[in-house]
């Protein structure tokens, strides 16, 4: 117990930090017109996705995102929404995991993965501005330049160059997560924040194809010091193809464990979805960064452990 107290008196500094860095989003989003909403954090299904593993609850999932509800919100009308709230992934604890962490997401109607990318450069723009620390920050021993923009580099081109394989002309899963852990993370420079885009078609999840090219998808993640940050879509408003993506996922799920019921009533509302551009940010990480902080339990009150 007391070992337990310590830590907490240990990290109080950072989560001081972190309740700062949550008032500033917050009012970065409020400042740009976004409407920040809450959805059910127990749901009776989810997005159904082969590498997460959702919590079961009295029948129910906890959510694993936030996303399926938000835009059921977007089709009945709704414009730019944000959301600060837990979400769950069974068994992920690490360095960087916890099985319950906070997620951020955003919506803008009209917007595109692109947008969302330089939504994601302001925002962070806005927390150094507000924590007076400037666009360079310290992170585990790396000076960091987060001034916009940031280098972007294709899926294609950077597997090629420090894996030699070509991830959209072939798809191999497995070999995809090793390989970019493993190769393609280690390359990214360390003094700049990184946008790996144009996801393979396999891995497009719910990101729409690029119209030029449908072997890739619209989809980018954001990395930091080495840590994955955020995932942006343009969002898939094709209820048909999102319907034999959800078939698929669900297919390849039952062969490992029990899959998670279609999310009918949001393929229902996708007649109605508007174009726009999504979304997802780890907001334990991204406070990690401006704690300088190792591990996720440096930046978390409580973990699964002490729970």
């Amino acid at each position: 117990m007391d070992e337990e107290r310590l830590r907490l008196s240990r990290i109080k500094p950072n989560l001081e930090r972190r309740a700062h860095i949550m008032e500033l989003t917050r009012g970065f989003f409020r400042h740009c017109g976004f409407l920040e909403v809450e959805t059910p954090i127990r749901a009776a299904t989810v997005a159904p996705e082969l590498q997460i593993s959702p919590v079961e609850s009295e029948g129910c999932f906890l959510i694993t995102s936030p996303e399926l509800h938000m835009k059921q919100l977007l089709a009945a009308g709704y414009e730019n929404l944000f959301q600060i709230g837990h979400t769950f992934r069974k068994g992920e604890r690490g360095r960087w995991h916890n099985p319950e962490f906070t997620m951020l997401e955003w919506y803008r109607t009209g917007g595109d993965y692109l947008q969302m990318i330089r939504d994601t450069e302001d925002l962070l723009q806005e927390i150094t501005n507000g924590l007076g620390i400037g666009p360079v920050i310290s992170y585990q021993g790396c000076q960091i330049d987060l001034t916009p923009p940031w280098p972007r580099v294709t899926v294609r081109d950077a597997f090629r160059e420090a894996a030699g394989w070509d991830p959209v002309l072939k798809s191999n899963p497995v070999r995809f997560d090793d390989d970019l852990v493993c190769k393609v993370i280690p390359r990214f420079s360390p003094a700049r924040p990184t946008v790996l885009m144009d996801y393979p078609a396999a891995m497009a999840s719910l990101a729409r194809l690029k119209p030029d090219d449908p072997t890739q998808s619209e989809r980018a993640e954001i990395f930091i010091g080495g840590l994955e940050i955020a995932n942006a879509y343009s969002e898939l408003a094709d209820v048909k193809e999102q319907t034999e993506r959800f078939a698929r996922e669900i297919k390849q799920i039952a062969q490992e464990r029990r899959p998670p019921p279609t999310p009918r009533r949001f393929l229902e509302a996708m007649a109605h979805f508007p174009e726009s551009g999504g979304i997802a940010l780890g907001m334990d990480r991204l406070v990690m960064l401006f704690c300088d902080a190792s591990c996720i339990d440096e930046v978390m009150a409580f973990t699964v452990e002490t729970a």
